[in-house]
């Protein structure tokens, strides 16, 4: 098993709160996460049928039944969302910290009901697919970021040593057969489908709404509630602009950014690691990769992302500022083996702006090097851990 980053905060929070909850995508590792975390919990899996109906008929007797002395993994909650005033009830019963372990991944159906009906009882976390440090300690990390990228990061992958050109057509389909359809809004299944290859087709790029709209042949609104519902299933997620008030107007548009670069590549029918290496959006999907090994550092942690990019209306852009209390971060991601002084253009203008110091500018790039330069920390992107 490839050990994950989240194990200790879960473990150190679990000895204060009576439930647990892990979510996130579908084959993020979260059931592996729990069994292995939780070693003398039992484990349920929802998506039984005969556990979901007993679930479902009586959960307070479901719960009974499986009591024990350490505790229960309830795997996939989503599947029977009215447990969890069953176990609202149980655990204001009886005082037994960290008894009660959930996963779910279908965001948009649980996050809200968790937070509502455990408040005060249950610490939430989100568990991404692996992170640039969990593969590098596990041995597993290539030395072709191009490799990687096409690769992407989810454990099966590696645990499995599956091919990815076949695997994530299957993710996807079994993600739009067996989530989406779920859902009431979602109607024409091949125009999401479309959607979403769009959305691929944006990664790194300012959220239109209209021109996915007009591509789509949907309205806007659809379009909404269609990011919305990749955001609540950790399919992409939405950069927001940084907007605190320099004297400068700013873009105020989201960008779109993907979870996994793996899902992308297959999204825009990337062949292969060669074949990423010439494509036109190489930089767009290296940024992404960035970003969101960014974004899995602070989940690692427990902790929600204070992530965001910057631009101005002149142009002026830092692609990442990142924000731990009055501290920020201005990060610069450069698909490039070869450092060009430009490349410090945007770190120069948001110090000038924003009236920061150049002690926490960063520029990630492709190359091998890490150096100290004047204008910015130089990193090459194994070593992303040094941004924080």
């Amino acid at each position: 098993m490839i050990e994950r980053n989240l194990k200790q905060k879960v473990l150190d929070r679990a000895k204060k709160m009576p439930v647990i909850a892990i979510l996130g995508p579908r084959q993020s590792g979260k059931t592996t996460f729990s069994i292995e975390t939780f070693k003398k919990h039992k484990y349920l899996s929802l998506e039984d049928i005969n556990n979901s109906d007993f679930a479902r008929r009586d959960p307070k007797g479901f719960l009974r039944a499986h009591e024990n002395e350490y505790g229960l993994i309830l795997d996939e909650i989503q599947v029977v969302p009215g447990l969890l005033s069953a176990i609202q009830v149980y655990v204001d019963f009886h005082d037994k910290p960290g008894y009660i372990v959930i996963t779910g991944s279908q965001n948009f159906l649980i996050n809200q009901a968790v937070s509502q009906t455990l408040a005060g009882r249950v610490s939430i976390f989100t568990l991404l697919p692996l992170s640039i440090s969990e593969l590098e300690k596990a041995s597993l990390l290539p030395d072709d970021q191009e490799k990687l990228m096409f690769d992407g990061c989810y454990p099966r992958i590696y645990d499995k040593n599956l091919s990815p050109d076949e695997w994530y057509p299957d993710y996807m389909r079994a993600y739009v057969e067996r989530d989406v359809r779920n859902i009431k809004q979602v109607v024409d299944l091949h125009a999401f489908h479309n959607f979403v290859k769009l959305c691929a087709g944006r990664v790194g790029q300012i959220l239109n709404m209209t021109s996915l709209s007009n591509d789509c042949g949907v309205s806007v609104n659809t379009i909404k509630s269609w990011i919305s519902l990749l955001e609540a299933s950790y399919i992409l997620f939405l950069l927001q602009p940084y907007y605190r008030n320099f004297r400068k107007r700013v873009i105020k548009s989201p960008k779109i950014y993907f979870y996994d670069t793996g899902l992308v590549c297959s999204l825009l029918g990337i062949e292969s690691p060669k074949h990423l290496a010439t494509h036109h959006l190489r930089g767009n999907i290296f940024e992404s990769f960035i970003i969101s090994d960014i974004m899995k550092r602070f989940y690692n942690e427990g902790k929600i992302p204070n992530v965001y990019f910057w631009r101005d209306k002149s142009g002026n852009e830092i692609d990442c500022v990142i924000e731990r209390g009055e501290e920020l971060s201005a990060v610069e991601i450069k698909v490039s083996m070869t450092i060009s002084q430009n490349f410090f253009n945007g770190l120069n203008n948001w110090n000038d702006v924003s009236g920061t110091g150049k002690d926490r500018n960063f520029l990630i790039y492709s190359g091998d090097d890490n150096q100290k330069r004047s204008e910015a920390y130089v990193l090459n992107w194994r070593s992303i851990e040094k941004v924080f």
